[in-house]
């Protein structure tokens, strides 16, 4: 057997091979020390305002998601729906049939309507919806979906939204959905994401899809 032969052997790459995976563990399991101190470190529970927001797709879903998850761990949940009430939804197919209540705002979106006091009346029969599950302690999380145009557009006072939130039971979690969030509500928040758009299909002439878009 030649030199060559004996690098290259089977025995000689385990041997190369051993101290490979010794770094690893070593590596893991000082991660593992890392992240077990962030949650050993972790004492506090509250209700969560959680806010996403950015200009890609996916916000909704991903409260929808939250609520979801809320219902599965059989707890209770409610959502507060604006801008797109006239669309048939899914999720709120489903959710409905699991008992959650919802309040629609059911005019559709505002370019459609074109109808300022329209919509901004339909805004506020559901936030005073919204504002009742907000004072109710027996719903564990409620989702404000699309919100944030509400207050953008001079739909809702800031004001209000700061205050219902503020006074809100102590353990019950609130998600806010939709684009350019005022920046007093992600002050607010627990938790922050921002959802960026790289590419989307509408904008190939794509058109929305049932079960993936609505």
């Amino acid at each position: 057997m030649t030199a060559h032969d004996v690098e290259n052997s089977p025995e000689k790459a385990c041997e190369t091979a051993k101290p490979t995976a010794s770094r690893h563990q070593q590596r893991q399991q000082k991660l593992k020390e890392q992240i077990d101190e962030r949650i050993n470190a972790a004492t506090i529970d509250k209700g969560l305002l959680l806010v996403i927001t950015g200009n890609g797709k996916g916000k909704s879903t991903a409260g929808f998601g939250m609520v979801a998850r809320n219902v599965g761990h059989g707890q209770t949940a409610a959502v507060a729906q604006f801008i797109k009430g006239s669309w048939e939804c899914g999720e709120r197919n489903l959710l409905q049939s699991h008992g959650v209540p919802f309040a629609v705002m059911a005019t559709g979106f505002t370019w459609e309507t074109q109808n300022r006091e329209l919509d901004k009346s339909a805004a506020e029969q559901v936030w005073q919806q919204a504002e009742r599950y907000l004072q109710d302690p027996n719903i564990n999380l409620v989702l404000l979906d699309e919100l944030t145009y509400m207050i953008t557009y001079d739909y809702i006072a800031l004001e209000r939204v700061l205050a219902a939130l503020q006074n809100r039971p102590a353990m019950q979690h609130v998600a806010i959905t939709g684009r350019a969030c005022h920046r007093a509500l992600i002050e607010m928040a627990d938790t922050v994401s921002e959802v960026q758009s790289i590419k989307h299909a509408f904008d190939a002439g794509i058109r929305v899809q049932k079960g993936i878009d609505w």
